[in-house]
């Protein structure tokens, strides 16, 4: 008796956990009208009642763009066709009273029409799918596996994803079947369905495959030798890939968004003229930021970021190091490939380095501060954000520079930066397969660089103090000298609207916001003077400190005048010098792959 009821358990908790199937049909109909149709077909779930939802993010774009806005009603149907009652009971779950249904379909359109990287579009001329945004999930269930059957419109000849097609017993002429090994593999693989052209190249022993939508100046052969050379450079910092294929999407349109990373592909959204001149270098730069992130934030990761909770923000502190990481290796893969010259590579970081330091939100927000609140803070800016925030982008390429160099001149040139990496990708992705906490990625820090960090994270990480940089440049052999000089200012941007003077940023404690400037007023005149946006900025640039100017402006067509008396402001900056002492060191020629 015993036997049987252990065994009736058992088979009872694995028809809980693997009796139940969930397959997507992905339709098209009428592009012009910007709606996907998606079906869902579950089987064999038990309980009387399913809960459907929506993510509200797209992994990667930290910012909540809750997806449900763009879901129509939502149907439910048995297996005999009978309606099913569906209910809303948040902003982005469905309920459906199945009862003892054993199949059950649910229906809805998704519309789609805004083309970014962490978006969905749809229009005669292409569709792209952005998963989170519009494929639901079974909740409890987002671990299952399944199939999905995408049936692209008539005229849209080819659907490029790195989901796998589903091969045998597949007969299917108008629409093909992928599988995929759970939700979070779903929506990390975006399709592009339409008439893309398409190219691959060999790297790292990895087949690398390219579908580019609409036009661009682009040269396919220049392009296989190039990316390839980004694919080498990457991996070399790690020592393997972890892929065996990979998935390039690109869209050459007019605004380029950017990127948004994958685990064995990426969207890359640019200019269409993006592939010749001084903005090549940029697109490559781009290139190697999102296939770095296929090892720093897709495997090398903080506990937040996966598996994912789709139902609520994902705080990190940590997005210094995922976003901020990369984006210095995406310089130092290009100078060690060769793209880039050591020259601009330095150039390119004390360009980074003085952007941050030279930041009035830089003395506010610390970079672990930037990170957490990139969901209310750096994807919402208002008027007042440059005051009070700074990049955990380039706030974090410089803080991996100075980690890079310390580590150099710790180990005399024989370790760098490559070696902590591989230490959290064999510890946290290889062995223990999850992320680290703030806290492990603290202490790993300070076992390999033998060291206390308590005071480097209470000044610069936790902190936001300018760095010694003199003193932490001199360890690898090159000058650096602070640059900054008080000069006179009275501490606002402009623009010209319309032939309006707008104001568009008041800089804090100015001589501007204490005279009671704010952003959006009209500047109309100056000194009795009728000015425009030119003959204000060749005035302003001539001030000194202690002069009393007379502004006449109007704020919701209201007209003022205020007396701004100019002040000083300095804006820290940091110049570098190579000597031939530089050249001839060590270290300096380590970092940079001088031989």
């Amino acid at each position: 008796m015993l036997k049987y009821s252990i065994y009736t358990l058992i088979s009872f908790f694995a028809f809980i956990s693997w009796g139940q199937t969930i397959k997507y049909n992905l339709k098209m109909e009428k592009p012009q009208n910007h709606y996907f149709q998606v079906e869902m077909e579950l089987n064999d779930f038990p309980s009387e009642e399913i809960d459907v939802k929506m993510p509200i993010w797209a992994p990667g774009s930290y910012l909540a763009r809750e997806f449900a806005k763009n879901v129509n009603l939502v149907l439910a149907y048995d297996e005999n066709g009978k309606e099913l009652a569906v209910k809303k009971t948040n902003k982005n779950t469905w309920k459906i009273t199945k009862g003892n249904a054993k199949k059950v379909k649910v229906n809805y359109e998704v519309y789609a029409f805004e083309l970014t990287v962490r978006t969905s579009f749809l229009d005669l001329t292409h569709g792209f799918v952005s998963g989170s945004g519009v494929f639901m999930y079974v909740d409890g269930f987002k671990e299952k596996g399944g199939t999905l059957e995408v049936f692209p419109y008539k005229t849209f000849g080819v659907i490029t994803t790195a989901l796998k097609e589903k091969g045998e017993g597949v007969t299917a002429d108008v629409s093909t079947v992928f599988e995929f090994d759970n939700y979070d593999h779903l929506v990390d693989c975006p399709l592009e369905i339409g008439n893309q052209s398409v190219f691959s190249f060999t790297a790292s022993g990895i087949k690398h495959t390219v579908a580019m939508y609409s036009y661009g100046n682009f040269d396919v052969e220049q392009l296989k030798i190039d990316m390839a050379k980004v694919v080498e450079g990457s991996t070399k910092v790690f020592g393997e890939n972890p892929n065996q294929d990979y998935t390039f999407i690109i869209h050459n349109v007019v605004d380029g968004q950017g990127g948004l990373e994958h685990s064995n592909s990426t969207v890359l959204s640019v200019n269409r003229w993006t592939y010749s001149g001084p903005k090549y270098s940029d697109f490559l730069k781009l290139v190697a930021h999102e296939y770095f992130h296929l090892w720093n934030v897709k495997r090398i990761r903080p506990v937040e970021l996966g598996p994912f909770n789709y139902d609520e923000e994902n705080y990190t502190s940590l997005l210094w190091v995922m976003e901020g990481f990369t984006s210095y290796y995406e310089k130092l893969i290009l100078m060690r490939e060769g793209i880039y010259t050591p020259e601009k590579f330095l150039a390119s970081m004390f360009s980074s380095l003085n952007y941050i330091e030279g930041s009035v939100g830089a003395r506010v927000q610390p970079v672990s501060h930037a990170s957490f609140d990139a969901w209310i803070k750096a994807y919402r800016p208002n008027e007042n954000s440059s005051n009070t925030t700074m990049s955990y982008y380039s706030g974090g390429s410089i803080k991996a520079m100075m980690l890079d160099i310390m580590i150099i001149e710790k180990y005399n040139g024989e370790k760098c930066l490559d070696d902590f990496m591989r230490v959290l990708y064999q510890k946290y992705y290889k062995e223990k397969n999850r992320g680290f906490s703030e806290t492990e990625f603290k202490d790993e820090l300070a076992n390999f660089l033998g060291q206390n960090m308590d005071e480097f994270y209470h000044k610069y990480i936790d902190g936001t103090e300018i760095p010694d940089y003199k003193a932490l440049f001199a360890k690898i052999g090159l000058d650096v000298k602070y640059a900054g000089q008080p000069l006179p200012s009275i501490g606002i941007g402009m623009k010209d609207s319309g032939g309006k003077t707008i104001v568009t940023s008041v800089r804090s404690g100015s001589a501007a916001e204490e005279a009671g400037i704010s952003v959006n007023d009209e500047i109309i005149g100056c000194n009795g003077i009728r000015a425009d946006k030119a003959s204000l900025e060749s005035y302003f640039s001539n001030l000194r400190t202690g002069e009393i100017i007379d502004l006449l402006f109007a704020r919701e067509d209201q007209l003022f005048s205020t007396e701004v008396k100019v002040t000083t402001y300095e804006q820290p900056r940091f110049d570098y010098e190579i000597s031939k002492a530089t050249t001839k060191n060590k270290l300096y020629n380590y970092w940079l792959r001088i031989n």
